[in-house]
């Protein structure tokens, strides 16, 4: 993704005192000290094309003190450095309606999807990966910048796929692993779940051990109604993982958790000096000589 901006924006405010003196102002009648400004002295009307080659030179030649800039934010050097994991439960009892509040006949996974996705689509400078967890857990998708593939995935999931039951510590665990690699200075997963732990080989104890080794923190969130996920585990294991733990009764609840989630795990803005851009100052300052040039040698061969 390519943000165009410009270093000096201020520099616009001249254009527009410029472009009158170039069609109002009279040529000096002794050009002692500046032999070539009769080049931007007023010449015929606003529809003359000499007058609009020398306005549009003089366009190119603000435009260039402005600096245009082009900041890739697709660039791993542009990225604040935060590598998530989406742990999601994909057990059976994610199948139950009446968490949306838009459409009671939604389930609970599908719910979750579309929240899930525009939550990724939001983090414009970090790698996002997907876990889904049941009876076992995988890896939908790895860490990755691909934000568009990252939903499009997302989509393509479904309850069931991982099992009915819902093993938390072996999502964890999957989780981990996905961020084995990571060389962010921050690793955050988001844990989902609307059960208890009854399934898997790693226990939640187990993962939690594997979480403070890796240095990540732990977000957790409890959705359904109360008495129908681990409310006490996913508090201790958010707790123990240095993160919070949120429980959300409905659709809206859950989209004000990942928002506020989102606004907690912001990176600090980089320092212009840390930012790489691309400068296109020249490319303008190079077609604006080549209009002066072009206008010297119309004047010459008039004369």
């Amino acid at each position: 993704m390519n943000v165009w901006s410009f270093d000096f924006l201020w520099a616009f405010l001249l254009l527009p005192p410029l472009l009158y003196c170039l069609y109002k102002c009279k040529i000096a009648p002794n050009p002692r000290y500046f032999p070539h400004l009769h080049f931007f002295g007023a010449v015929g009307k606003w529809r003359n094309l000499e007058w609009l080659l020398k306005a549009l030179a003089v366009t190119l030649m603000v435009g260039a003190l402005a600096t245009p800039v082009v900041v890739d934010l697709s660039d791993p050097r542009n990225r604040n450095g935060i590598d998530m994991v989406l742990a999601l439960d994909g057990s059976g009892s994610m199948n139950a309606s009446g968490f949306s509040n838009e459409d009671p006949r939604m389930s609970r996974f599908e719910s979750v999807q579309k929240i899930a996705s525009d939550f990724v689509m939001k983090r414009l400078e970090d790698n996002v990966g997907v876990v889904l967890f049941g009876d076992f857990a995988f890896i939908a998708t790895p860490v990755t910048y691909e934000k568009e593939i990252i939903a499009e995935m997302i989509g393509y999931l479904n309850h069931g796929m991982a099992g009915q039951n819902t093993a938390i510590g072996e999502g964890i665990a999957q989780s981990v692993h996905a961020l084995r690699d990571s060389k962010a200075r921050s690793k955050v997963i988001i844990l989902l779940s609307d059960g208890e732990n009854n399934s898997g080989s790693i226990s939640p104890k187990e993962a939690i051990k594997m979480v403070q080794r890796a240095g990540i923190k732990l977000y957790t969130i409890g959705i359904g109604k109360p008495g129908e996920f681990d409310n006490a585990l996913l508090k201790q294991l958010a707790e123990d993982g240095g993160g919070k733990f949120y429980a959300a009764t409905n659709q809206k609840e859950l989209k004000a958790v990942y928002d506020e989630i989102d606004t907690l795990e912001r990176s600090s803005i980089k320092s212009r000096q840390h930012t790489f851009f691309t400068h296109y100052y020249q490319w303008l300052l190079a077609a604006a000589l080549m209009i002066i040039m072009l206008l010297m040698w119309r004047r010459r061969i008039r004369a």
